[in-house]
């Protein structure tokens, strides 16, 4: 089961009068952009970390993806 909190931020009155104006859903606007730069982070850091293997291992970074590919197969 998934378990949720509440979070607030401060956001200008006009803002939220647009939002309101243009029937956006607010808290699910919200909620998918910071899961969507969650996501962005994490690709990044992923980036990061196989770089990281690639110069240790001695592999390119064809290498690497090549490897995660087959491995994702298993």
């Amino acid at each position: 089961m998934t378990e949720w909190v509440t979070i607030s931020t401060k956001v200008k009155k006009d803002v939220v009068e647009k939002a309101k104006r243009y029937k956006i859903n607010i808290s699910e606007t919200l909620r998918r952009s910071l899961e969507e730069e969650i996501a962005k982070k994490e690709e990044e850091e992923a980036k990061r970390s196989s770089r990281k293997i690639a110069k240790e291992l001695n592999l390119s970074a064809d290498d690497i993806v090549r490897l995660i590919r087959e491995d994702r197969v298993r």
